[in-house]
Parts: C-alpha cells; sequence; structure tokens
C-alpha cells in the first residue's frame, strides 16, 4: 500500500509561486508513474502533470511551461513547482501512483491533497 502525503499548498495571488512536494512511498513497482492531480470546486478530478520511471514528463495543455513536475528519488519525493499561478489553477492538489506509464493510466493509489487558492 503506498503512502503518499502532499505539503506545499497554500494562498497566493495570481503571478506567484508555490512549490508542491509529496513524500511517496510503499510500492515495489519497477516501473511506475507518479502524477498530480487537481480538482477545482465544482470540477472534476484532472490530471495535471506526471513523471514516468524513466524520467519522462507530461502535461495538460493549460499548464505547460508554468509547472514543472521532478522527483527525487533518493529522498522518495515528488514535486510540483507552480510559477506564474492563475485563478483557475485554484483546487485541492493530490500526488498518486500507478503501476503503468503515465500516458497509460490505471488504478491509482492518492495522498490526502493539498489546497492551493490563487486569487485575482
Amino acid at each position: 500500500q503506498a503512502q503518499l502525503v502532499e505539503s506545499g499548498g497554500g494562498s497566493v495571488q495570481a503571478g506567484g509561486s508555490l512549490r508542491l512536494s509529496c513524500a511517496a512511498s510503499g510500492w515495489t513497482y519497477r516501473r511506475y508513474c507518479l502524477a498530480w492531480f487537481r480538482q477545482a470546486p465544482g470540477k472534476e478530478l484532472e490530471g495535471v502533470a506526471g513523471i514516468d520511471t524513466d524520467g519522462t514528463r507530461s502535461y495538460i495543455a493549460s499548464v505547460k511551461g508554468r509547472f514543472t513536475i521532478s522527483k527525487d528519488t533518493a529522498k522518495n519525493t515528488l514535486y510540483l513547482q507552480m510559477n506564474s499561478l492563475k485563478p483557475e489553477d485554484t483546487g485541492v492538489y493530490s500526488c498518486a501512483v500507478t503501476e503503468s506509464r503515465c500516458k497509460y493510466g490505471g488504478t491509482w493509489q492518492s495522498g490526502q491533497g493539498t489546497q492551493v487558492t490563487v486569487s485575482s
């Protein structure tokens, strides 16, 4: 069973930056995808960014060029650097892991999430 604990959320003004962290451990997959999801009020959960075991990164169009996903394998930590934040980035951000490449998805194990609020 994976353990995923997010931190780093908060409230910022539009144009500001935040870095989210996720302490991630507890699985034995050889190949896996680590990802960040977000859920905005009244909207469906959406995948924001993912990183495969080999370091391949993927992003949704609305965050490309603004968000950067990275991982420190030695520290078992996943990061999401978010720059040039917009009000529409507001939501609960959670990290998740699945035993597949990001582009295939699958059954995800996720953390509880951390709130990000961007004001205009």
